[in-house]
């Protein structure tokens, strides 16, 4: 199977169709920063086509009104579609952003999976919701109906599960979709849709459009859409909020995060190495959730500090198609300026770097060393800012009070860990932590179980049966009781 490199269409109304417009954006690959591949910038025009398609298979299509169930098989179609694309989807996909293959390896799995999950979820739309009158003078009958048109905005850390995460309970509920994927990742996506289009999906109840920020914005704002879900930054997710609170207009945002692992003194160190970088590093720190402040007591802290740097010091770094390799670049020339920038601020306020610390001149590419920054204080920018790069910093704390005190102490709410030998003492610490997910001795998303952030990390959840209620509005329908 082949992939996609220069192409000139959008998807649109079940069928590749050429844009209406002449600009154009290249795909640069991270890793030796030539241009392999580019996407034509949607027109209005485009857009205008994608949502009236939307609108039509929503209002009018065949799609809402199946049952749930047999919606659902048609999930189960996307997700074997999807893991016959494996391969190429992967390849595509370590081109586009430099995530090692070894992690986009796994992406169509993952997405596979997530349809099959939410594909589960049929009975809880089929099953009838009668609610009797607390007064007894009647009953109601709770309908759970499609949201409808539905703008799906995804970053480009996560390209492909972050897409289906949004996609499969759309899809579900019985929802019309417009896909704009990140400007920096626009082709991976494209088995996604191909893969649905080959599993029957009718035409026009998924579209892709490619652009800028100002495509996405326009999809945001446009007034065939009913529902927004987006995952990304912060300050863009505050834009989005802004707009939909203006349209009152539904709107799920996955944002930021700089979440803390708390290492207690009873740690154990070989599993505290064994988990550190999946969950504080994973995907060359290109994750939201990660908890890239790693918080340890006086008493461990130089012998903490110095398991980090061993550990993260002897993880590869290199070609992102080698297996082996653990970090690779950087996905843009932007964010790789970015991460460079904090590290110098890192220096100047008084951190130390244990390890990394700099930028590769060996080689093309935005490769930046997996980077240790130890003594950092709760008030340098590093532990304050999302940094979105191969950094950790160490900090120290007294107590096992003052460690959840900074660990709250941020603006964001999305992730976090505490590492412990004694489960019950690292439940209560978790109990304490402010954040939306918490893990013990290790962190990972589970389909069934929400996923969202509170602070300034977003609005509402994904995954589980309450992210499939982020694409369902409720009718009441009050009747009287047989006498």
């Amino acid at each position: 199977m082949i992939g996609w490199t220069h192409v000139d269409d959008h998807f649109i109304d079940g069928a590749w169709v050429p844009s209406t417009g002449s600009e154009r954006i290249g795909i640069i690959d991270p890793a030796t920063e030539e241009m392999w591949g580019s996407v034509p910038a949607a027109t209005r025009d485009d857009l205008d086509a994608a949502v009236a398609a939307a609108r039509r298979a929503f209002d009018s299509g065949p799609w809402p009104g199946l049952r749930p169930s047999e919606r659902a098989d048609v999930l189960r179609r996307i997700a074997d579609a999807i893991e016959k694309r494996a391969e190429p989807l992967a390849i595509t996909n370590t081109r586009e952003n430099g995530s090692p293959i070894s992690e986009t390896g796994g992406a169509a799995a993952n997405a596979a999976a997530i349809f099959r999950y939410f594909a589960s979820l049929a009975p809880e739309l089929e099953r009838e919701d009668v609610r009797p009158f607390p007064s007894g003078i009647g009953e109601t009958l709770v309908r759970r109906e499609a949201i409808g048109v539905c703008a799906l905005i995804a970053p480009w850390n996560f390209p492909i599960n972050l897409v289906a995460i949004k996609l499969a309970p759309a899809l579900l509920a019985g929802c019309a979709t417009v896909i704009k994927p990140a400007e920096a990742t626009p082709l991976s996506i494209r088995f996604v849709v191909e893969a649905a289009a080959e599993a029957g999906v009718p035409p026009g109840v998924v579209n892709l459009v490619t652009g800028t920020g100002l495509t996405g914005d326009a999809l945001v704002r446009h007034p065939g859409v009913d529902k927004v879900a987006f995952t990304g930054s912060t300050d863009v997710g505050r834009r989005i909020a802004a707009a939909c609170g203006e349209l009152l207009r539904p709107v799920t945002l996955e944002l930021g995060g700089k979440s803390a692992a708390i290492v207690l003194d009873d740690v154990d160190l070989d599993h505290f190495s064994q988990a550190l970088i999946r969950s504080c590093m994973r995907n060359t720190g290109q994750t939201c959730y990660i908890s890239t402040r790693i918080l340890a007591s006086d008493t461990r802290y130089d012998e903490i500090v110095d398991r980090v740097t061993r550990t993260i010091a002897a993880a590869p770094q290199g070609d992102p198609f080698d297996p082996d390799t653990v970090f690779g670049p950087v996905a843009t020339r932007r964010q790789f300026e970015t991460v460079s920038g904090f590290i110098e601020s890192a220096r100047a306020e008084g951190a130390r770097v244990t390890t990394g610390g700099r930028a590769r001149t060996d080689r093309p590419g935005f490769f930046i060393e997996p980077t240790v920054l130890a003594d950092v204080t709760p008030q340098m920018r590093v532990a304050r800012e999302e940094i979105f790069g191969p950094v950790v910093t160490v900090q120290r704390y007294g107590d096992v009070d003052e460690a959840i005190r900074i660990a709250n102490a941020t603006d964001f709410g999305l992730g976090g860990i505490v590492f412990s030998s004694d489960p019950h003492k690292a439940q209560t610490v978790a109990e304490r932590i402010d954040t939306g997910s918490v893990g013990i001795n290790f962190f990972a998303s589970n389909h069934a179980a929400p996923f969202g952030g509170r602070h300034d990390s977003g609005l509402g959840v994904e995954y589980g049966v309450e992210g499939l209620a982020q694409y369902i509005t409720y009718k009441s329908i009050h009747r009287r009781t047989p006498a």
